[in-house]
């Protein structure tokens, strides 16, 4: 079997193993190996090639890891996503809500919710924010109040 296809092949399985890991190391040895095609195509011999490989890699890890990961890692300032987008909406009552039980619908999303105080109950109908997520439950107070 010809060199390059060797290599190529080696690409390959490194790319479906960074699929499963998802650390962007096996990606940079991808490259690696992405390099070692290229000599061996050249014509260069086995120890070429995997200096190639080697040298390709590292620098990849080196340079191309470390600004990938960071872009990857970075949020844009202000946005938030999960429950965190929750916090500060308004939401309808569809079940009295109380210091412990009651259900709220968030858009189409109903989340099971509770009061923020102890004496506090809205009603089914009435427009609450969303204060906090606890778990997977809505902790609630007056829109009004609030807004």
């Amino acid at each position: 079997m010809a060199a390059w296809l060797l290599w190529m092949i080696a690409s390959g399985l490194f790319v479906a193993g960074e699929v499963a890991s998802g650390d962007l190391v096996l990606l940079m040895f991808a490259g690696g190996a992405v390099g070692g095609t290229v000599v061996a195509l050249a014509g260069g011999a086995v120890a070429v090639q995997l200096v190639a490989f080697i040298v390709v890699s590292a620098l990849l890890l080196a340079v191309v890891r470390p600004a990938a990961k960071a872009r990857l890692e970075s949020h844009v300032p202000g946005h938030v996503d999960g429950v965190q987008a929750l916090i500060g909406r308004t939401a309808r009552v569809t079940r009295d809500v109380d210091a412990s039980s009651g259900r709220i619908q968030v858009g189409a999303d109903e989340w099971s919710a509770r009061s923020q105080y102890g004496g506090e109950t809205f009603p089914v109908g009435t427009t609450v924010r969303i204060l906090q997520v606890d778990g997977a439950t809505a902790v609630v107070g007056d829109a009004l109040e609030l807004g």
